[in-house]
């Protein structure tokens, strides 16, 4: 049986046309030769192997190239001029060079000349000639690989029809003692078989052929009047939906997105936050919350979300992360997390990337107007503040903006991701007659455990001692611990664990009249607490961890839900649907006040809480500003104290028994889980309601909830305006994503 169902398989191969002459010759010869073949067999044997191969020998072989031919073709293609014959070899275009670099001292001090005749109208050289001084052009001769000629008129070569300043400015960064640098925008002017013989290629950033409609809009100056190829669409927040949008956008090759982040770039950041924990000092537009990458860089960096993790638009998100430097172990884990050590160095390959295919970031510009007219919305007005920022493709005007204090943006449409701290849009959006609804959202505490307790409770005795996080110190208390629980019965394991998170929720969390939502939010295993403020006089605070989660406490958030038209908001009426962020600041305040007003963060036991009562002593906190313990319980409205404690001890506690622990501490207070507004959208457009153009997007417009759900959104919404202004609405990857109705989050 086995020999015939091999002859009967040979004679699919040779139906189907498999090649197998080099099988056929060795296969027939075993099979003649062995004895298991019956005789009869054997002429069947071998006439559906030579049949199998008259069948594949009748059929066409497909010839490869041979070595020399690719090679001459390859040559061929290669060599300076080749290939098709140009129709206008004569035409002058015009080639955009970036990054010409020339140093202070080689241009000596005619520049400030040039420039004080500029201010008193007395020279008649145009200012994009002004600046072409000879060291500029040798740099750009240099660049272009022409060597200087004697017949060169006002020092540039015959081939050169013209050359004009675009933009300059100065690179001051101390590079390893290296001398400050002048870089230069220069536009050349050049004929067709020219820029072929100088082998120019298109290089966005660095070489770029510019049409006549471009050359219109080369200024940097946004006007009103401005006419460009591509739309001009104005993204107002760089975090993840923000930042995602503007990728799909640039990608798709026919639009310029126009990035306008209020806070600093991720390097710049970090120094605004080392600011606040170490003096205190809130900056109100660079700090927790605001700036590159939005709320969630210094946060967890979780990637879980509600939208369904294996759906083709989060795993887009997810792939794009990786490409820009994530870790590719997110594609596999099932709770993928990044940490804020990661997503610094990969927001800032993303600017790269973003800016090289033509977008626009303006950081330290905050939006403060919206114009509006007819009904269609036409620019934002920003307001301007000197930035700070390390990058190569550091933007050319960047130290001119340093003196400026507002700037008009005009664009085709807005896009406002500006995240659910931007209390100030909100009211600015109001004020301008946008379409604005109240939603749930939830508030509460930030818990925080020792991590070996949670890895007890969750691994057990038996496993809680193989959690380790390469970290001596850390993984020294964690064994430690297990080795005063042991009796000597534990089995012993010998694999390893990740610290331990959990996940709590109830929806009868009883407040004394009705049943309200509870649970855990935004775990942070191995993290810690940080102040999360985004004005003076106001305390909020959220939880992080870097990607090795390796501090000794575990934090999360325990909050309770507030619909819209909860009684507890009925003393905010008077503000209209804007009640649930007056609601959010009063509490902050009040936590600001019990803190001793210098954002020290109050706290008090987990069980001295439950009990109502203040704590006598706190256990230490992961809180760098300092702790204080306060009356927390006395913070919200009774209805919400209420529900919290009982879903603490009735439901917490034994869904993961041990949670209600003694050294356990509540920090106050956790107001911004989500947006407590929504701007209205309309579900075929996408774009706001009574406003067209205008595109709501992410967290902050109350259609997402973490990074995932925000990227997913901010590629919704540019699928949404390629539909509109472009012919195709690819992403330039044959990439289209649909919203899910999943994306936007009542609690």
């Amino acid at each position: 049986m086995n020999v015939i169902a091999a002859v009967f398989l040979l004679k699919i191969c040779s139906v189907r046309g498999f090649q197998l002459n080099p099988f056929t010759v060795s296969t027939r010869r075993q099979i003649m030769q062995t004895s298991l073949i019956h005789p009869r067999m054997q002429q069947t044997s071998s006439s559906v192997l030579f049949s199998s191969t008259q069948i594949n020998d009748s059929k066409p072989k497909n010839k490869r190239r041979s070595n020399k031919q690719y090679n001459k073709k390859k040559k061929r293609r290669h060599e300076v001029g080749a290939g098709k014959e140009l129709k206008n070899p004569n035409e002058v275009i015009t080639w955009r060079c970036y990054g010409i670099d020339v140093y202070p001292d080689d241009l000596g001090p005619s520049q400030n000349i040039d420039k004080r005749k500029e201010k008193r109208n007395e020279s008649n050289v145009p200012s994009e000639r002004s600046y072409l001084s000879q060291p500029v052009i040798n740099s750009l001769l240099s660049r272009l690989r022409i060597k200087s000629s004697e017949e060169a008129t006002d020092g540039l070569p015959p081939i050169l029809k013209d050359a004009r300043v675009v933009r300059r400015s100065l690179d001051a960064r101390r590079r390893k003692g290296s001398d400050p640098k002048y870089t230069y925008v220069i536009d050349i002017d050049l004929t067709r078989q020219t820029a072929r013989n100088l082998g120019l290629t298109q290089q966005p950033g660095r070489m770029e052929v510019l049409d006549d409609k471009k050359l219109k809009g080369q200024n940097d100056t946004t006007t009103a009047e401005d006419s460009t190829a591509k739309p001009r669409i104005i993204i107002v927040g760089a975090g993840p939906a923000g930042l995602f949008c503007a990728l799909s956008l640039a990608l798709s090759g026919s639009c310029t997105p126009i990035l306008l982040e209020r806070g600093q770039p991720v390097e710049a950041r970090g120094k605004s936050i080392g600011a606040l924990i170490h003096r205190r000092c809130v900056d109100p537009e660079s700090n927790f919350s605001f700036g590159e990458g939005g709320a969630g860089t210094w946060s967890d960096g979780k990637l879980t979300t509600r939208i369904g993790r294996n759906s083709g638009s989060v795993r887009y998100v997810l792939e794009t992360l990786v490409k820009y430097g994530a870790p590719e172990r997110i594609l596999v884990e099932g709770a993928p997390h990044l940490g804020t050590d990661n997503l610094v160095r990969l927001l800032r390959n993303m600017r790269e990337d973003l800016r090289g295919l033509g977008g626009e970031i303006h950081f330290g510009t905050k939006a403060s107007r919206y114009l509006i007219e007819d009904g269609k919305i036409r620019g934002v007005e920003a307001e301007c503040v000197e930035v700070n920022e390390r990058s190569k493709s550091k933007p050319i005007d960047s130290e001119a903006r340093e003196h400026e204090s507002s700037k008009t943006f005009y664009g085709d449409a807005v896009v406002l991701a500006t995240g659910h701290s931007a209390r100030d849009v909100y009211e600015e959006l109001h004020k301008s007659g946008v379409e604005l609804e109240p939603k749930g959202f939830a508030v509460g505490f930030r818990i925080e455990h020792p991590q070996r307790l949670i890895n007890e409770i969750q691994y057990g005795k038996d496993w809680g001692s193989r959690v380790f996080t390469k970290r001596p110190s850390t993984d020294t208390v964690n064994t430690e611990h297990f080795e005063k629980l042991s009796d000597g019965t534990e089995e012993l394991h010998q694999g390893t664990l990740p610290v331990a998170s959990y996940r709590l929720a109830t929806d009868k969390a009883f407040d004394g009249e009705q049943n309200r939502g509870a649970y855990s939010f935004c775990m942070c295993p191995g993290g810690q607490i940080v102040p999360s403020s985004t004005e003076e006089g106001e305390l909020c605070i959220n939880g992080m961890s870097f990607s090795n989660r390796d501090s000794l406490w575990a934090n999360s958030a325990l909050v309770v839900t507030v619909s819209q038209d909860d009684p507890i908001l009925d003393k905010y009426r008077s503000h209209g649907c804007l009640a649930g962020l007056e609601f959010q600041r009063d509490i902050e305040r009040k936590a600001f006040k019990l803190g001793g007003m210098n954002m020290t963060v109050p706290v008090q036991r987990l069980t001295d809480y439950v009990n109502g009562v203040v704590s006598s002593s706190i256990p230490e906190s992961s809180y760098r500003l300092g702790a204080v313990s306060a009356p927390l319980h006395e913070i919200y409205p009774k209805p919400l104290y209420n529900a919290l404690s009982y879903a603490i001890t009735e439901h917490f506690e034994k869904q993961m028994p041990g949670f209600l622990f003694e050294d356990a501490l509540l920090h106050g207070v956790e107001t911004r889980t989500s947006s407590p507004l929504r701007l209205v959208r309309n579900q075929t457009t996408l774009q706001a309601g009574g406003v067209d153009n205008l595109y709501p997007a992410g967290e902050g417009a109350g259609f997402a909830g973490g990074i995932v759900s925000a990227a997913v959104d901010g590629l919704v919404i540019a699928d949404a305006i390629k539909s509109k202004f472009l012919t195709s609405d690819s992403d330039g990857n044959g990439k289209t994503f649909e919203s899910s109705k999943s994306i936007g989050f009542d609690y």
